[in-house]
């Protein structure tokens, strides 16, 4: 009877692709599905978010910590700020090169549950959120509009989507973050893997991460816009004015350099620009942000510093993996401080431990590259 099964279950899927072949595959739809808790994607232990320390913990707490409410309370408007309001009610819109945010005339405490509903809508699971934070992650999810929009799976549904997989995986984060004006930001930053064959024979795969997609976390902001009382059109003109807009200010260069003896980033722009790009930086490249003091200008993260590249990529199939990689990842998870510091025109970032005295130039070299590469 299983070996029976198996060739239904061939056949099916050999009908399905010969018969779809000529099918388009829409890429400008987007229709998230997340994957099943008993499947979900293992990733390199260096990208792995891991739970925060139980002191860090309060579970259903939507207060905001104590060092999010001192944060910024000296700031400056923001660059990108300064340029003709793109707003509509009490959402804007704002550009800084590749990124935009939103900037919403509300507290955090009301914007949390429609942003969480937001994501349950478009069909991920949250696989982190953090109240008091404002962080909330989706568990890594395939956009099924992706798959062939043809009559065998209109036909089919969802046993042609049990059948068919695509071969990328992405998950996002939102980040609500409380302005001293009693407005907030939020930046919604993407990470993606894709799967590849690992030996020219491709009798087997492995998961590898893939760039960022700028225009698929606008989308999203797009959405969100209308989640939050935007129409359609509105949300679309908006975006479309970012677009025409940009910045005012061209991205600063980023440099890793020495001070001091000490490795640090070097960054041509202020501090209130260089702690935005930062913090989306730590978000794409998925370091776990445990709390946040903007005042100090210190970001509290936890990160697995990869010993060797070829550690980053997975030797075993989507639904053969354990979970040791993930338990060897939270076993070698250490805490940090990325420190963001004014100098003169310009800022410097530098990595501290635990205890905030400066990393060994090793460590700290090899997280301010992961940085750099995302900030370039």
């Amino acid at each position: 009877m299983k070996v029976q099964h198996h060739l239904a279950r061939a056949s099916l899927i050999g009908l399905a692709v010969a018969l779809s072949a000529c099918s388009v595959i829409e890429e400008d739809r987007i229709d998230y599905k997340s994957a099943k808790k008993a499947s979900t994607l293992e990733v390199p232990p260096d990208l792995t978010q891991l739970a925060r320390d139980t002191r860090y913990t309060t579970a259903q707490d939507k207060s905001v910590s104590a060092l999010a409410l001192q944060a910024g309370q000296a700031q400056q408007v923001p660059v990108a700020e300064r340029a003709a309001p793109l707003q509509v009610g009490d959402v804007q819109i704002l550009r800084d090169g590749d990124k935009r945010w939103l900037l919403v005339n509300r507290p955090v405490d009301q914007l949390w549950e429609p942003t969480r509903e937001f994501w349950l809508d478009h069909g991920f699971n949250l696989d982190q959120e953090k109240p008091d934070l404002g962080i909330m992650e989706t568990d890594w999810a395939e956009n099924r509009a992706k798959l062939p929009q043809d009559v065998i799976r209109k036909t089919l549904g969802k046993v042609f989507d049990s059948l068919y997989s695509t071969s990328e995986r992405d998950k996002f984060r939102t980040r609500l973050e409380r302005r001293p004006d009693g407005r907030t930001e939020i930046f919604i930053t993407h990470r993606g893997m894709e799967e590849v064959y690992s030996s020219s024979q491709k009798d087997s795969t492995i998961w590898q991460p893939r760039a960022a997609d700028p225009e698929l976390e606008t989308e999203f902001l797009r959405r969100l816009m209308i989640k939050l009382g935007t129409s359609e059109e509105q949300s679309k003109a908006l975006v479309a004015a970012a677009q025409a807009q940009g910045s005012d200010v061209a991205a600063g260069g980023v440099k890793i350099t020495t001070i001091d003896g000490q490795a640090a980033l070097a960054l041509s722009e202020d501090f209130d620009r260089a702690w935005r790009r930062v913090g989306v930086a730590l978000d794409r490249t998925g370091f776990t942000v445990e709390d946040r003091d903007r005042s100090k200008g210190l970001y509290y993260v936890r990160y697995v510093v990869k010993e060797d590249p070829k550690t980053t990529q997975e030797k075993q199939g989507w639904f053969s993996r354990k979970f040791g990689s993930k338990k060897k990842a939270e076993s070698q998870a250490r805490q940090y401080q990325v420190a963001i510091r004014s100098q003169g025109v310009g800022t410097q970032v530098v990595v501290l431990d635990a205890q905030g005295q400066p990393e060994t130039a090793d460590v700290a070299q090899r997280i301010l590259r992961v940085l750099a590469e995302d900030m370039k």
